[in-house]
């Protein structure tokens, strides 16, 4: 029975881990769960699968919750320093990293630090400290599996040969709302227009990315730390269906790919039965019926932040922690019709450009250049 604490409970990728659970009661246990701020949500999830634990990050609610809300058995507990010790602590084996954004980093850290599993969704966690989480991983023995459904797919794929054999890898885009659409037609499309995702149902956050393509960046970026690889190592391709998730080009010339409907609770079932495979809790695709699949070299002039995710992979050190800070608060900005769809790229190059660059920096170098990047984003005006 897998202890799993599920962090960032209430989110898209929250959801599909808890059908995931559902699914399997007799294999998977939720041992502790947190959420940011709808403790509501939080309750009713605790009612059905009984944690031990549960976590809401934002501490400055606690006055609003009512705890007998919650049953009995959980104890309700608040802060990022809660989100840590569970990360940490010994009463779980597994931690799903599902937390938006940088905020995700420390109670990663954590995990990686004391052995565990981590089905990593926050791919944030590896742009800003791709470095420290990888050490800490090697030191502990903690077990780094990808959920994102293209670092799945590279896993997947990465078993049928050896490492010293990959001459690439090929992460797969939707292309997002604004695939095929020139610069001109995008530049003033708001909020509304980028938030209709022609393929997933993601938060808010994560589907301004895929209009952008920052989403495809920080993938790049994730992946170079992942399967340590060279950023010329990593190749993009715009897929519309969504099928192929992404592809491991080996030395031979031999191109192994991972196919399915695009669902992610295949990729969170993976990274939580790994070694084994576990009876779907998905669909599969039907050969029976006409399928067709299309690839798109990408247009990286219509989407710059593409350019930006292979700068960051290449150059490492500091340049992931400003380039994911400059986006958050960039995105919410943009949400907020504050600045256009290119300023969120813009403001992201420009402070990449202006940082005091540190080719390894410790995590207060990086936490304190997390806070700049913030100010310096919220601050700009185009």
């Amino acid at each position: 029975m897998r202890q799993i604490a599920l962090l960032g409970a209430t989110g898209s990728i929250g959801t599909s881990c808890l059908d995931v659970v559902r699914a399997h009661p007799d294999r998977l246990r939720l041992q502790a769960v947190s959420a940011h701020r709808d403790w509501k949500k939080l309750a009713e999830i605790c009612h059905e699968f009984q944690p031990e634990i549960a976590i809401l990050s934002e501490e400055s609610i606690r006055s609003e919750v009512d705890e007998s809300s919650f049953p009995a058995g959980t104890q309700v507990q608040y802060g990022a320093e809660a989100l840590e010790q569970t990360a940490g602590g010994s009463d779980n084996d597994t931690v799903v990293a599902a937390i938006v954004g940088a905020a995700g980093l420390i109670s990663s850290l954590a995990a990686a630090r004391a052995g565990k599993r981590i089905a990593l969704a926050n791919k944030e966690t590896l742009v800003v400290a791709g470095g420290l989480i990888m050490q800490a991983a090697a030191e502990s023995g903690c077990e780094l599996i990808p959920v994102d459904s293209e670092h799945s797919a590279i896993f997947q794929a990465l078993q049928s040969g050896r490492a010293n054999e990959v001459r690439k890898i090929i992460l797969t885009s939707s292309g997002g709302p604004f695939r095929g659409k020139t610069a001109a037609e995008i530049e003033n499309a708001g909020p509304d227009l980028a938030l209709k995702h022609p393929t997933w149902s993601m938060g808010p956050k994560i589907t301004i990315d895929s209009a952008t393509m920052m989403n495809k960046a920080l993938e790049i970026i994730e992946a170079r730390w992942l399967f340590n690889l060279q950023a010329d190592q990593i190749g993009v391709v715009v897929h519309p269906q969504s099928i192929v998730h992404s592809l491991v080009e080996f030395m031979d010339g031999s191109q192994i790919a991972q196919l399915s409907p695009p669902d992610m609770r295949l990729p969170i079932q993976y990274a939580l039965s790994y070694p084994e495979r576990w009876e779907a809790v998905t669909e599969s695709c039907d050969y029976q019926k006409p399928l067709r699949l299309d690839f798109f070299p990408p247009d990286l002039e219509t989407f710059p932040a593409l350019g930006l995710g292979f700068e960051v992979a290449r150059r490492g050190g500091t340049t992931g922690a400003v380039l994911n800070a400059a986006n958050e608060i960039a995105v919410s900005r943009y949400l907020r019709r504050e600045i256009s769809f290119y300023d969120m790229t813009g403001v992201c190059r420009e402070l990449l450009e202006k940082h005091t660059y540190h080719p390894a920096p410790s995590l207060e170098e990086l936490t304190a250049l997390d806070q700049w990047a913030r100010k310096e984003t919220n601050l700009w005006q185009p």
